[in-house]
């Protein structure tokens, strides 16, 4: 069941799930009189304040408590994540449930977008190797390349992919996509070939197999699905050319770290720009962090000053629409574990 409009509730009790941290402007809700009242948990503290609570914000970015707490879910009709991606949420009690769950699609587009043509022109320009440089005095003049005219293929045909299109497209870059399925005439990519390894995609149409030799930066912003997960492993990035450089910009397990480590310690492609991985935050010991031509970030590229007002303000929107009964927006289709369209 995947209603976006949940009857309108009477006095409905809303409970927080939070990591130590309170989303700010939480005392717009507290006090809220169409609401019973306003609980706060820990991961901790759920099971003991789930039952009863009819709306559910998942402030705790990416906690999977909501599962193993589950049983207590008595009362709960929606649950709001702070978050574009719900992998963590998409567990079997809850996708088989009558749950209505939304996201915070929308939020991060613009600034992923953003940090993934930084890391493009960093990438060409060879500001990683001149910083290096100039903290040890060096002058070493270089020759860089091109980014007017270079290639890019989006792994992801959503908000976050289309807005990275648009990014690259306006300094010069060529950009196709792969997605779900393959199709043509696509407004931001043209052609989208199927994100599959295989010879032909589903409909028979065309596959990473033919666009992964030809692009000189491939950017992963699919969800975490069943589909995707583990999608980059040894043979996509053999498929690469040895002067392509991979963005991860989406979810940690959609990149097998072994192979990707692998890639670059051998040279099969020339760098990685990573933002997220399978275990956060990464370990001081993961190879990651040193090896030729990868640039580790915090899980940050979507995260600029008042991105927490932001996603509160959606939140805020959404709480309005339930309590009187209507549409909610960004309702996550649970059978594939994201917003369709």
């Amino acid at each position: 069941m995947n209603s976006s409009v949940p009857s309108a509730p009477h006095r409905p009790r809303l409970l927080v799930l939070h990591g130590g941290v309170l989303p700010p402007g939480h005392a717009r809700v507290d006090g809220d009189p169409r609401l019973e009242g306003v609980d706060y948990a820990t991961a901790e503290e759920l099971p003991a304040k789930l039952p009863g609570a009819r709306a559910l914000l998942v402030w705790d970015l990416f906690t999977e408590a909501l599962a193993s707490a589950w049983a207590g879910a008595d009362s709960l009709e929606w649950v709001h994540a702070a978050t574009t991606g719900v992998d963590n949420l998409m567990f079997p009690g809850l996708v088989d449930s009558g749950v209505v769950v939304t996201n915070s699609r929308g939020i991060f587009d613009e600034h992923i977008a953003e940090y993934v043509l930084g890391q493009v022109i960093a990438f060409a320009k060879d500001f990683h190797r001149t910083w290096d440089l100039q903290r040890e005095h060096r002058w070493e003049h270089r020759e860089t390349e091109r980014v007017s005219g270079s290639r890019a293929l989006v792994v992801g045909t959503g908000p976050i992919g289309r807005r990275i299109a648009r990014k690259l497209s306006a300094v010069g870059m060529e950009v196709r996509a792969s997605g779900s399925r393959a199709r043509e005439g696509d407004p931001d990519f043209g052609a989208v070939v199927e994100s599959s390894l295989a010879e032909s995609g589903t409909d028979g149409g065309p596959t990473l197999l033919g666009e992964l030799p030809r692009a000189d930066y491939v950017v992963i912003a699919a969800p975490l699905t069943d589909s995707t997960r583990d999608l980059v492993d040894r043979r996509f990035l053999e498929l690469m050319k040895p002067s392509a450089r991979l963005l991860n910009v989406a979810r940690g397990p959609i990149v097998v770290e072994s192979d990707l480590a692998a890639a670059l310690d051998a040279g099969v492609i020339a760098g990685a720009a990573l933002d997220v991985f399978r275990r956060e935050p990464l370990k001081a010991v993961s190879p990651l962090w040193g090896l030729p031509g990868s640039v580790v970030s915090p899980h940050m590229s979507g995260d600029v000053v008042g991105w927490r007002d932001d996603l509160m303000d959606l939140f805020l929107d959404n709480l309005d629409r339930y309590l009187d009964g209507r549409e909610l927006l960004n309702v996550v289709d649970k059978s594939r574990g994201y917003v369709p369209g």
